[in-house]
């Protein structure tokens, strides 16, 4: 969170200090990972809310907005209240991976998608959860009035620090969850229906979220707390979908309960 809130305040710093359109595109491109990891923060932040006090919560919020393009409760009503107990059913999932055909989204048209229509299906998921609707919608007028002032007050600085890391990251925040399920047609069994990714380096950046069975399995469990859940649950391992991979690159290894591990060299992995 430290972290998090230091590139928030470099941010401002660049702001107000910088009017060079070459180094505000270097500093995009040298921040685009790490904006990308916070992303998974904000994710976790939603599941299990940092501080106990509102407040603090709330302005926290908008530092995440202002890196990932995703305000306060969107996360909790598109997946919290929304993917997380709909993921089985492609028909009502939030973050469905199959076209109304039935048949796979590719990673590019699901990624467009899921974040074309992030902001639209949270309204629908807020339907039913006016509280939570209301306070995003106050958050997201927020964010967009301090976004809207540094628009017209510095507006190419605005634009390189601001607009389009918001941009990218809720593009990329969709971007990373089409491996999460895609491909996995199970409509019952939670120890089936998702990849697991145990490359340390992944799970150190992205705070866990490769345990993504356990992560479903028990949704309001501490991120930190994860790998363990995944070793207690030997479903997890036996069932489950792993592979240890960092960005998709790298050699994967699938375990199932009735094959030893296969080698495969893509970033999908099936079993």
């Amino acid at each position: 969170m430290t972290l998090i809130l230091l590139l928030t305040l470099v941010d401002f710093i660049l702001y107000f200090t910088v009017d060079n359109l070459w180094l505000f595109g270097a500093y995009f491109l040298a921040t685009l990972i790490p904006k990308g990891c916070i992303c998974a923060w904000n994710h976790h932040h939603q599941h299990t809310r940092t501080f106990k006090a509102t407040p603090w919560n709330r302005l926290l919020e908008i530092s995440y907005a202002l890196h990932t393009g995703v305000t306060t409760n969107l996360w909790l009503l598109h997946h919290v209240l929304g993917h997380h107990h709909n993921y089985l059913d492609q028909d009502l999932d939030q973050s469905r991976w199959k076209r109304a055909d039935g048949t796979e989204m590719g990673m590019w048209e699901y990624t467009l998608i899921v974040a074309g229509t992030a902001y639209y299906r949270g309204y629908l998921v807020g339907k039913a959860h006016p509280k939570h609707y209301r306070t995003h919608v106050i958050y997201t007028i927020a964010v967009i009035a301090l976004v809207t002032a540094l628009l017209l007050y510095r507006p190419l600085a605005a634009l390189m620090i601001f607009v389009l890391p918001m941009i990218t990251g809720l593009l990329i925040t969709a971007w990373a969850t089409y491996e999460h399920h895609a491909g996995l047609d199970e409509p019952e069994d939670h120890f089936l229906a998702s990849y697991n990714n145990i490359n340390p380096i992944f799970n150190v950046m992205t705070g866990n979220l490769g345990y993504h069975t356990a992560h479903h399995y028990r949704q309001g469990t501490h991120w930190s707390e994860l790998p363990s859940l995944h070793q207690k649950n030997p479903g997890q391992n036996s069932c489950a979908n792993v592979q240890n991979v960092f960005l998709g690159t790298s050699e994967s290894a699938v375990f199932s309960s009735t094959a030893g591990p296969v080698v495969l060299t893509a970033g999908r992995v099936y079993a």
